[in-house]
């Protein structure tokens, strides 16, 4: 089955949300929640994200997070593939730590962005581990309302200036906000869906989603005769990214496969798959001496 696509744009806002294989928990206790925090750093770091709230859970962990770079796909191989390694590596176990891949909804900045903030540091809460949202030492709560060190990855300046330019009344008024929706409805999950925003931005965001489609796939020439199969072209060895994308762009061009296939072999996002083809004729340099 092909993968579900993902929009990623420069500048998008996205929540997401990454759980245990069979629901299994990914921390086991906190050396776990501070080694996944310090990768969670470096990540945010490597990729230029704009870290707005996370909340770790036993199986699951929820981060919101903006993407100047459209990068969404590779920070996340390397978040949740760096903590693999060290989960598995200090618990002396072997496989697969998470479930499949990551959930990721895209979010309108705004009014969005604040509901997100909250539904994520109130997950506790909803999960019943915590009466109220202080008691929960693993999510960015307390480093919002500064009762803690806030962490360099953290940004909370965006969330607090909607409440105002005075800190102690901007962090009072979040603190009511948070609280105002532990007596009323607010975000529950099945009000997550793929687009969280206005009328207008799910509509643009969906029309966009549809420019890059596999459906396009449809229209490209029929696959050639004697092609090399996609294991052989991205599953017997470790490739450099040059390589990779030479082979990327070969499977498309000569192989006529579509990218969605590409995508499904390679494990790379269906817009990166995208680009790379974009750019080949542009300034791709063949590898060499190797000719595949």
């Amino acid at each position: 089955m092909a993968r579900a696509l993902r929009i990623e744009l420069p500048g998008g806002l996205y929540h997401i949300m990454s759980r245990g294989n069979a629901k299994a928990p990914i921390f086991i206790d906190d050396r776990d929640r501070i080694k996944f925090i310090d990768i969670l750093a470096k990540t945010v770091l490597d990729h230029r994200w704009v870290c707005h709230a996370y909340c770790l859970m036993g199986n699951h962990y929820h981060l919101l997070v903006e993407t100047p770079d459209a990068n969404l796909s590779d920070g996340m191989h390397l978040l949740n593939g760096m903590y693999t390694q060290a989960f598995n590596h200090r618990h002396l176990r072997t496989g697969h730590v998470y479930e499949g891949r990551f959930r990721s909804n895209l979010v309108e900045k705004g009014s969005y962005l604040l509901e997100l903030s909250r539904y994520i540091v109130l997950n506790p809460v909803r999960a019943g581990l915590t009466a109220r949202p202080e008691e929960y030492r693993w999510s960015s709560y307390h480093a919002t309302c500064g009762t803690v060190h806030r962490p360099g990855f953290l940004h909370t300046d965006w969330i607090l200036e909607q409440f105002g330019n005075a800190r102690t009344p901007a962090v009072n008024a979040y603190v009511r906000f948070v609280n105002d929706a532990l007596s009323s409805a607010g975000l529950t999950d099945e009000n997550l869906q793929p687009i969280i925003g206005s009328e207008s931005f799910v509509e643009k965001m969906t029309s966009h989603l549809q420019e890059y489609s596999p459906e396009k796939d449809r229209a490209h020439p029929t696959k050639a005769s004697g092609k090399i199969e996609l294991k052989e072209l991205f599953g017997m060895e470790q490739l450099n990214k040059r390589e990779r994308n030479w082979r990327v762009y070969k499977a498309f061009a000569e192989y006529r496969y579509t990218r969605a296939e590409i995508a499904e072999a390679t494990g790379l996002h269906f817009s990166s798959i995208a680009r790379i083809i974009a750019q080949a004729n542009a300034n791709f340099e063949r590898p060499d001496p190797r000719v595949i």
